[in-house]
This record gives C-alpha cells, structure tokens and sequence, in this order.
C-alpha cells in the first residue's frame, strides 16, 4: 500500500496582489514502511507540501492520496490515520503528562479504557513514565519532544509526519529521540515521513531522500545514491614539488570524469564517483610517472554536498541567507 500518493500537487497564494507559487506539481511516492526525509531550505515548499499532505492546507490544484484517503475528499479520513509532530510544542503548560496523553486518545475516539491504555505503553516506551505525573511546563526540550511524539503516536497511526522533530535539542536529546522513533518504527511498522535541517539525520536514519527547491521536487532516491551520483567523493593528494602538481591532475583527468578540481601548491583536489576504488589506480598511474605522493585521501560526499551539485549553494548557506533576510526584514 502507497501511504503517500501525489500527483501535480501544487500551492498558490495571494501575496500584495501577486501570484506566489509557493508548490509548483510534485509528485510523491511513499510506500508502506518507509522512512522519508523532506529535505529543502527555508521558502523551497517544504512546510507548504507537509501542510497539505496533512489536511492543514487545501491544494491549489493536484491529487494526494495519503493513508488511502484523499485529502480534499475525505480530510477526516487522512487525519484518523496519521500522526502529526509539529515543529512547535504541542502541550499544554500547565497539563500533566499522562493527562495528555490520555486527553489525545478520547479527541481520537478511543474508549477511555483503552486511552488509558495507549498512554501507559507510550510513557513506557518513550521514558516518559517517570515524568507522568508533572506538568508541562516543567520538562526539558528533550522531555517535551518525547511527549510531543507520544501524542503523535496515542492513535496508533499508519503513517506520522515529523516536521523538524529534533530542532533546538542537544546532541545527546536529539540521539535519544531517534532511537525512540526507530524502536516505535521497528516495533510497528510505523512510515516516516520527515523534514529536518540535520542532514546527519537524513543521511543516516532515512531509506530515501526528497529534495526540494523552488517548489519542485529535484532530486529522490537512497541517501547514498544521491551521493554516488549527484556529489561524487572527494580526493585530495600531496607531492612532492608543485611542478609534480598540475601533473598529477592532468593523470587525473585521463582516467575518470572530475568535477571541481583545483591546484594548491602541491596539494591536488579533485572530485569523482567511487573515489575508494579509482585512489588505487591513480596512484599507481602517478607512480609510472614519477610522481612522489606524499599524502593521498578520500572523504565521502555529505548530502549538503549533494544540494550544492543540485542547486549550485549548499543547504546551510540557504538556510543563513534566509536567516540574514528575515531579520534584515523585521529590523
């Protein structure tokens, strides 16, 4: 079953009389199981598509299918079977934790037994059963964003949207929450679909890549293919004079494809696809010709470096540049 089915989804708005087209006709295949990442920066589409997936939002014009209900024809439908994990705190200051959770499941439609039920396996399973007794207000980034994902999950979704799940948490909270989404994942068979800025997150957690910009999805596919065929690896060599330098790329250049390559004195860097397999080759080709290698290193491409080959920026200078904008704007 396809929990995610889009096709020609797109999103207009009225902005001082003009057109913005903020979603310009993505297509999204999400199978049963899977863990996506919805990657893109600030102003690319991203919150505007989840909105819509999640019956926030009604689309412009387009289908969308999610959990097998349509989104405009059947909104309650959508919203039975999914859970929602918003970038902000869904929690009331002064409620209680078990309050919440309990809360969550009667808005749901569960009898109150087993409400009470669902809240006790989830404070378990998330950590959060020695906090169940608190109030809001008195727990922790990682605290609230533990609870915010229990609320997301009382109803037992087929399918959860986490928008930015682990923003604002300490690397020790943010590695806590995940091995909680991917136990709960592993656990029930839970699809993923996500947004986040922590591309380490998306590199490492998601079975597939979404890429955004400008409201079109340019780029779906593993992490690791992206990488292969969008970045490519990135080799660096040493020799051992600057005139061996030069050299030593135009060797380079007679045995594979290179992209961004730039001499430095005696420092040569390049980048190529399977950077692992063609240092052995280079190697061996500098030293027919004399070359003395001083040093030699391979580093595997980054999917920020996977948006600057799709974009021509990087993901977090977009994301600085949006920054820089907005206060420029409200300054």
């Amino acid at each position: 079953m396809q929990m995610i089915h889009t096709r020609g989804l797109t999103r207009h708005f009225r902005v001082k009389g003009e057109t913005v087209e903020a979603v310009r006709g993505i297509d999204i295949d999400v199978e049963a199981g899977e863990l996506v990442a919805f990657l893109g920066p600030n102003g690319a589409g991203k919150s505007t598509s989840l909105r819509m997936l999640t019956t926030l939002l009604p689309p412009t014009s387009g289908t969308a299918m999610v959990a097998g209900c349509d989104v405009l024809k059947d909104p309650i439908g959508v919203r039975q079977r999914i859970g929602y994990v918003g970038q902000g705190n869904g929690t009331g200051a002064g409620h209680r934790v078990r309050d919440e959770l309990v809360t969550q499941g009667l808005c749901y439609g569960l009898p109150k037994a087993e409400s009470q039920k669902r809240a006790d396996e989830l404070l378990v399973s998330l950590d959060l059963q020695p906090l169940a007794n608190r109030a809001g207000m008195t727990l922790s980034g990682g605290q609230r964003r533990r609870l915010d994902v229990a609320l997301g999950l009382v109803h037992q979704p087929e399918l959860l949207f986490l928008d930015e799940p682990s923003t604002g948490l300490d690397p020790q909270n943010r590695a806590n929450l995940w091995e909680h989404i991917i136990r709960l994942r592993r656990e029930h068979g839970t699809t993923i679909f996500l947004t986040t800025h922590y591309l380490d997150e998306a590199d490492s957690m998601a079975e597939r890549v979404l890429v955004i910009d400008h409201g079109r999805v340019i780029a779906d596919d593993t992490p690791a293919k992206l990488k292969d065929d969008l970045a490519g690896d990135r080799l660096t060599i040493s020799t051992r004079n600057e005139n061996d330098a030069p050299r030593a790329l135009e060797i380079a250049e007679r045995i594979t494809t290179l992209h961004e390559t730039s001499v430095e004195g005696t420092v040569v860097n390049m980048r190529a696809r399977r950077g692992n397999a063609l240092l052995p080759e280079f190697l061996r080709a500098l030293d027919a010709s004399g070359i003395t290698v001083l040093t030699a290193e391979v580093k595997r491409p980054t999917l920020d470096d996977v948006f600057l080959a799709l974009t021509g920026r990087s993901l977090r200078e977009s994301e600085l540049v949006e920054e820089t904008e907005t206060v420029a704007r409200s300054a």
